[in-house]
């Protein structure tokens, strides 16, 4: 397992090295509950490269809202879990969103799918999983970004249980 997560690692950094985009840092809570009945609760560390290159522009051409551009990831878990997911992102400034005028806050839907692996952690039902995700970041003087999200991973009964995981996560996010 460990060998996959290293090969995966170094085909996400050496393609960030020749594209531009955002490489994302995380940690987070696996498996957080508001209502207090997580069961595996564990570290979640995450790495994700977004590419800035648009796939689908679907949005009206005076407003950039709705450029859908990919990403590729990796979370790993203090219960030896991991997901490798690939998906769709788009990016828009908040202050751009509701009151015309940008401002350092950001908004960054997603949408991926992958391969889950327990290992000694969360029993998801299925290999083949889905996360949704919302964040908000801050933009930093340096432009780099500070951010929070909640992240949902289920496989959307495509296996016999699915109990999903959500996560909330701390990301810093490096341009480039």
């Amino acid at each position: 397992m460990f060998r996959i997560f290293f090969l995966t690692l170094t085909l996400l950094l050496s393609s960030t090295a020749i594209s531009k985009g955002i490489n994302v840092f995380g940690v987070g809570i696996f498996d957080i509950k508001f209502d207090g009945s997580e069961k595996n609760q564990a570290t979640d560390f995450r790495f994700e490269y977004r590419s800035d290159q648009t796939l689908l522009d679907i949005g009206p051409e005076e407003d950039n809202f709705f450029f859908l551009k990919p990403f590729f990831g990796v979370e790993y878990t203090s219960d030896s879990a991991s997901y490798f997911l690939t998906g769709i992102y788009f990016d828009d400034n908040l202050g751009e969103l509701f009151q015309g005028k940008k401002s350092k806050f950001n908004f960054t839907p997603s949408f991926g799918a992958g391969i889950y692996n327990d290992g000694s952690g969360k029993k998801l039902g299925n290999d083949l999983q889905f996360r949704t995700s919302f964040e908000v970041s801050y933009e930093l003087k340096n432009k780099n970004r500070i951010g929070f999200s909640l992240s949902h991973i289920s496989n959307a009964n495509l296996g016999d249980k699915n109990p999903g995981v959500e996560i909330l996560s701390l990301s810093y996010q490096i341009p480039h």
